[in-house]
């Protein structure tokens, strides 16, 4: 091909990459045969596209990140890739069918991650594209039926992704799964989990097929992690008013994982840290996640947005269908404590001139899903709970599998009421401001609220004059009121404090008795021995907080307190465990023969064999204590290029402080030869500031 040709092909690629393909060619079905490599962390792809061309066009697109196009087997059409795209190149007339087969390589360096024998993708808002050619573009909906093929020697792996299982062959040393989706979906919604997982399934009372995966070392967290998954599938297919609208679902915890959860079509993939005992549930369970990503499946999923600007129809309504699922679990107390928390953090929001409308592209996560759960409960008040489900019905039967806009759910919803929405649409989805007014006469109905306001109104006044109130408060105490009662105590001294905390202890709630182990620090000797019992209590949150403050106020007793807490590993993180090495580190005399034994620990949970939350705890304690070896050292650099922001930043910052002690900052430059070329020139960079 001329320079001339050349120039135009470039100019004609500009001109159609910036078109509404929608108009041109409507994708019908991308059908593909993966390869994953985990050595290399690549994939290798066969596939089949078959579209409709609307209108005469000489060229089409796909989204493609770095890809490279390895064969073309379709005569007459020519494919590339450029710029982040691959070019379907030729002559295509309108109303024909169009069958193309290519096949490709990519190594993408996001959305596809591979930690140890896992490997997963998170393609949220537009970037399937990284591993799959596909559409960035979530208004045009496709079928996706893929096959992964990967590397299984020891016959321990599974694979995971969108729709039925139809094919599964394990030869050669590989596992080969094949997946039927039926119906299109948005390309960001497409996934794959592989890894050694194990499972279990039940049918919901309609039928559908769940599927819950977890690892073979964390059998026995099963119950306490998915505790409720099948009352919380049938309560939302009753509560929405439509069944299930995909053929089965499945669950799969991950490493490593960005987010909380992705409610990928038919296979939500959710962050391991919410693997728990029952112990761990008590403080931080999957429920809301759970429920959460499965609302998804309809809003989100079965009616996708059309651009940013109506966000809120994902997050607003499965944030207001996951706290409808905790309130039939949990109570109505429950339920309107979430929401008072919720409608506090919007008014400081909006009270420090931060508020945003739901309908800002730009929006923060507490906007849309907080603030979206709450517009939605005020609408369902207005307009009340039979005109409300058949909104609901109707918005979503009428956009089933299609995209929607903020205008197609008021349209539902004035279909179905002959009550004047417009105000509410113009305070709760307009006004940028957190119509706290309104919000707080709801709340102020229920009694559990009605109670919170009492006891936080005491917040002002004196010990002398509220004792009798708060003891009456921490008698018979609910999770909330009581709370608030002894947080009031914080930095009030002598006997009358010590019985309110005293009558804290022995309410035997378990709310209660944390917010004393969290908020006394320093213990006085009369209440050493009740406090002690809260190291007992079926809760992590509460051992860690009692373990510390009783190692910090007893000195003499620091022994006793170490050997009754050793071998308790705590939430998935290890938190409890990592506190106890630090504390028997720093307690004199302690197991003295052993203590190489506890910083090694230590020192090794820094490494890229654990979960970044493990990592991170252990590497924030190493930095305090400024107890970093070659090992640790090089665990950090490592931790600086991390996928998860959060912990990258963190390291990134402890990574900087350390540089500048003398010794750390020798340890590093002499690494730079055995660290990897983008570990290497992170480190350099840091290095030359």
């Amino acid at each position: 091909m001329g320079p001339r040709c050349l120039l135009l092909l470039f100019v004609f690629f500009g001109v159609v990459s910036h078109a509404q393909q929608l108009d041109i060619v409507d994708f019908i079905r991308i059908t593909a045969d993966l390869e994953i490599d985990r050595s290399e962390k690549s994939v290798k792809g066969q596939v089949q596209l078959t579209a409709m061309i609307k209108q005469p066009v000489d060229s089409i697109y796909l989204d493609a990140n770095e890809m490279e196009i390895l064969s073309v087997t379709s005569p007459g059409i020519s494919v590339r890739s450029s710029e982040g795209k691959i070019w379907i190149i030729g002559s295509f007339r309108a109303d024909r069918q169009l069958d193309i087969s290519f096949s490709y390589r990519a190594t993408p360096s996001q959305t596809l991650y591979f930690f140890g024998d896992q490997v997963w993708s998170q393609g949220q808002g537009k970037y399937t594209s990284h591993w799959l050619p596909s559409l960035d573009d979530m208004n045009d909906k496709v079928e996706f039926d893929l096959s992964f093929t990967i590397n299984d020697e020891d016959g321990f792996m599974d694979i995971v992704s969108n729709g039925n299982e139809i094919k599964r062959i394990r030869e050669n040393g590989q596992l080969t799964v094949g997946f039927d989706m039926e119906k299109p979906m948005s390309s960001y919604l497409v996934a794959v989990a592989a890894g050694p997982f194990q499972r279990q399934e039940f049918d919901s009372g309609s039928g559908i097929n769940n599927k819950l995966y977890y690892l073979q070392e964390d059998e026995v967290y099963f119950e306490s992690t998915y505790r409720w998954s099948r009352e919380i599938f049938d309560f939302l297919e009753e509560e929405i008013g439509m069944a299930y609208p995909w053929t089965d679902y499945k669950q799969v915890p991950v490493r490593d994982f960005l987010y909380a959860g992705m409610e990928n079509t038919t296979a939500t993939l959710f962050s391991q840290a919410f693997v728990t005992d029952s112990i761990g549930f008590a403080d931080r369970n999957y429920v809301n996640v759970n429920a959460h990503e499965l609302a998804h499946q309809w809003f989100g999923n079965l009616v996708t947005e059309t651009s940013g600007d109506h966000h809120w129809l994902h997050e607003g309504f499965a944030s207001y269908y996951a706290l409808q699922a905790e309130k039939k679990l949990f109570g109505s107390e429950y339920y309107y404590w979430k929401l008072l928390q919720s409608a506090e953090q919007l008014q400081l929001l909006s009270d420090e001139g931060k508020g945003q409308s739901l309908l800002d592209p730009g929006a923060s996560s507490l906007t849309f899903y907080e603030k979206g759960a709450w517009a939605l409960h005020q609408l369902r008040t207005l307009v009340g709970d039979e005109s409300f489900k058949a909104a609901i019905l109707k918005y979503l039967t009428d956009h089933s599998y299609g995209n929607v806009s903020t205008s197609d759910f008021i349209a539902a919803v004035k279909a179905n009421t002959l009550v004047d929405i417009d105000p509410w649409y113009r305070n709760w989805l307009e006004q940028s401001a957190f119509p706290a007014e309104e919000a707080y006469n709801v709340l102020k109905q229920e009694k559990i609220v009605q109670q919170y306001f009492e006891v936080s109104a005491l917040r002002a006044k004196p010990l002398a004059e509220k004792q009798k109130d708060l003891e009456r408060f921490l008698s018979i105490p609910d999770d909330y009121s009581g709370q608030e009662a002894i947080y009031q105590l914080s930095g009030e001294v002598g006997p009358k404090v010590r019985e309110l905390y005293r009558i804290g202890l022995s309410s035997g709630n378990l709310m209660v008795r944390q917010a004393v182990a969290l908020s006394l620090e320093r213990i006085p000797d009369p209440l050493k021995e009740d406090y002690e019992t809260l190291l007992e209590d079926p809760s992590y949150v509460t051992r860690e907080a009692a373990l510390y403050h009783l190692w910090y106020s007893f000195p003499l007793d620091r022994q006793r307190f170490l050997d009754k807490m050793d071998g308790q590993m705590g939430f998935q993180n290890r938190s409890l465990r990592q506190l106890w090495l630090v504390l028997a580190l720093a307690t004199t005399d302690y197991r003295q023969g052993n203590r190489g034994a506890l910083i090694k620990e230590l020192r090794d949970y820094t490494m890229p064999d654990y979960s970044f939350e493990i990592r991170e705890g252990a590497l924030e304690y190493l930095h305090q204590l400024q107890a970093h070896d070659d090992q640790s050292l090089k665990s950090l650099v490592d931790a600086c290029m991390h996928p998860n922001w959060r912990f990258r930043k963190a390291a990134r910052g402890m990574l900087k402080e350390a540089i500048g002690t003398p010794a750390y900052r020798t340890k590093l430059v002499e690494m730079l030869g055995r660290l990897k070329e983008d570990q290497k020139k992170y480190l350099e960079s840091v290095l030359g500031e």
